[in-house]
């Protein structure tokens, strides 16, 4: 009772008081600010619209690729929007991505079947992969659809105008392809589509200035698709104005640098008017673009020869000829004989080779076309300067010189 009480420390009250305050900080400003343990923090969203908006841009750019990424990231964001899967799709089947455009409508066509521009879009699809079948249903279904859809008329005429320049259309297709062209033009006048699908006609009906004129207004609505480049290029080309076809196709390979036609049909121009080194210059571009192709493996061997590089000439022909593994190690298909190209690739190469005192192939070659294509005059008397070729060769005479060969226009 007589303990004296230790006096009160100034520290531990101050300690005190900062703990407290401390305290009452953390539970009234801290807390409230911070997020509840394992809950996903909220992040803004882009609206769907914002993805369209810029596809849209960029497509009108002539940037597809970079459009295509932005659709898909509209179609994640808005999965039952129909417009994006047919947008895309559309832009797919002008960079060749065909399979992808039939992937994006099917969807669209999943969330709308009665939806006619993307049977429409379908139909186009299928038409450039050669399956013209189902891609007339899919038109005809279209047009059914919405019989005043002016783009479902475009897409059947120039799907028609394919199957025939495939050998597989029939007595009506001609006056199917010729009426939906003017049905198209009648219904949109203010569209690409309308033009593009009548000069597609009018080329095929060998109308190439009426045919130039709808590519022209084509391409002036949209300067960006390479395929329409190289449908003006080809009907300059026919007009003989080939300055005007050349600057085309040099257009459309830098449109889309992986398609080789470009450069071929700018090898076959300039080879038109004599001009054979810039003609192989670009023969030996589509080679690099697509050296499986024999088609390509042909043409610039034909060009070697007719400017007299004989064995020059020989691999590529044979390539295209025969088939077999390039330099690079890629696998080439040679072609059956047929008519038309086909059998200029066969004759040439039985030139080169019988001109370079290989005649034993050549012989044989030019026996296949006696008999395969016997109804081909220009190969024919191909086969037989063949011949004689190797008759003057085996009797010590020197070969003539090059005889210039008949060859299909193409």
């Amino acid at each position: 009772m007589n303990r004296r009480r230790q006096p009160a420390n100034p520290w531990r009250l101050i300690l005190l008081v900062l703990l407290v305050g401390g305290a009452l900080y953390v539970n009234q400003v801290v807390v409230p600010a911070t997020p509840p343990l394992f809950v996903p923090t909220r992040t803004p969203t882009r609206a769907p619209e914002s993805f369209t908006v810029e596809a849209d841009s960029l497509a009108a750019q002539g940037k597809f690729n970079q459009a295509i990424q932005m659709y898909k990231a509209a179609i994640q964001a808005a999965p039952k929007n129909p417009i994006n899967y047919i947008s895309s799709a559309r832009l797919q089947i002008y960079t060749g991505d065909y399979d992808g455009a039939l992937e994006n409508i099917q969807n669209a066509l999943l969330i709308n079947p009665n939806n006619s521009t993307a049977q429409a879009i379908k139909g186009w699809a299928l038409g450039f992969k050669g399956d013209y079948l189902p891609a007339t249903a899919a038109l005809k279904q279209a047009i059914d659809l919405d019989p005043n859809n002016a783009v479902a008329y475009a897409y059947y005429a120039e799907v028609l105008v394919r199957q025939m320049t495939d050998g597989k259309g029939d007595l009506g297709s001609k006056d199917r392809a010729i009426d939906a062209s003017r049905k198209a033009l009648a219904l949109g006048p203010n569209l690409m589509e309308s033009h593009r699908a009548r000069g597609w006609v009018l080329e095929y009906t060998a109308n190439y200035a009426e045919a130039v004129k709808e590519f022209e207004t084509a391409v002036r609505m949209n300067e960006h698709i390479a395929d329409m480049r190289l449908a003006l290029g080809r009907n300059y080309r026919f007009m003989q104005q080939y300055d005007k076809a050349i600057e085309e196709f040099n257009r459309a390979n830098a449109l889309n640098p992986q398609d080789p036609m470009p450069n071929i049909l700018i090898s076959r121009t300039y080879a038109t008017v004599g001009e054979f080194a810039k003609a192989i210059q670009y023969a030996q571009q589509a080679v690099k673009v697509d050296p499986r192709d024999p088609y390509i493996q042909g043409n610039l061997g034909v060009l070697l020869y007719r400017n007299r590089a004989y064995n020059d000439s020989i691999p590529p022909l044979r390539l295209a000829v025969r088939g077999g593994v390039t330099e690079a190690g890629v696998q080439v298909k040679g072609l059956p004989l047929d008519y038309g190209r086909v059998a200029e690739f066969y004759f040439t190469y039985g030139l080169a080779l019988a001109r370079t005192g290989q005649c034993g192939e050549a012989l044989q070659i030019s026996q296949l076309l006696i008999q395969g294509v016997k109804d081909d005059q220009i190969s024919v008397f191909n086969a037989q300067e063949i011949v004689k070729i190797c008759s003057s060769a085996a009797g010590g005479a020197q070969p003539p010189a090059a005889t210039p060969t008949s060859t299909p226009k193409k």
